[in-house]
């Protein structure tokens, strides 16, 4: 009877591990989040295709290759982007992730659906993009996702259960 009460007290300490884990890669998705708008919004003062150009000349990339293409279309969009939308959608985004990832740590239930649902809903998408551009990145992050998930249903699964 012991060694069952000692198993689960260690199964329930590297469960809780794995959810601080989680919730560690969640707030650093939103701090990743945060500097990449923040990085955007400073670029709004500057002349972006001239940008765009001078870092395609610094990593010697191809000025008609698929990088510098995108990098160009994209330098192209942002000055006539609707700047308030982008930051009300990233702010959402990072305080979502901000969110999950404190309860998360503190183990509320709320933030195993709120991981497990939100993290569902990338999946097609990353599952489609690795199927059109198979990259060992793109896998990585589609494995990487689903891990999640499933440990997130897996938790709620448990504490349905009663553990």
């Amino acid at each position: 009877m012991a060694e069952v009460r000692t198993a689960r007290l260690s199964n329930r300490a590297l469960q809780r591990r794995a959810l601080h884990a989680v919730a560690a890669f969640e707030a650093l998705k939103g701090v990743a989040a945060l500097i990449v708008l923040i990085g955007v919004v400073d670029l709004l003062h500057h002349n972006v295709q001239h940008l765009a150009i001078a870092l395609i000349g610094r990593f010697g990339l191809r000025p008609g290759g698929h990088a510098s293409s995108l990098l160009l279309h994209y330098a192209s969009l942002l000055p006539g982007a609707n700047l308030q939308a982008i930051v009300l959608l990233a702010l959402g985004y990072i305080a979502l992730r901000f969110c999950e990832a404190w309860g998360l740590w503190r183990d509320r239930v709320w933030a195993e659906w709120l991981g497990a649902l939100s993290g569902g809903l990338y999946v097609p998408f990353e599952l489609r993009h690795w199927l059109h551009r198979p990259s060992a990145i793109n896998a990585a992050v589609l494995i990487g996702n689903l891990l999640v998930v499933v440990f997130l249903a897996y938790q709620l699964w448990q504490r349905r259960r009663g553990r």
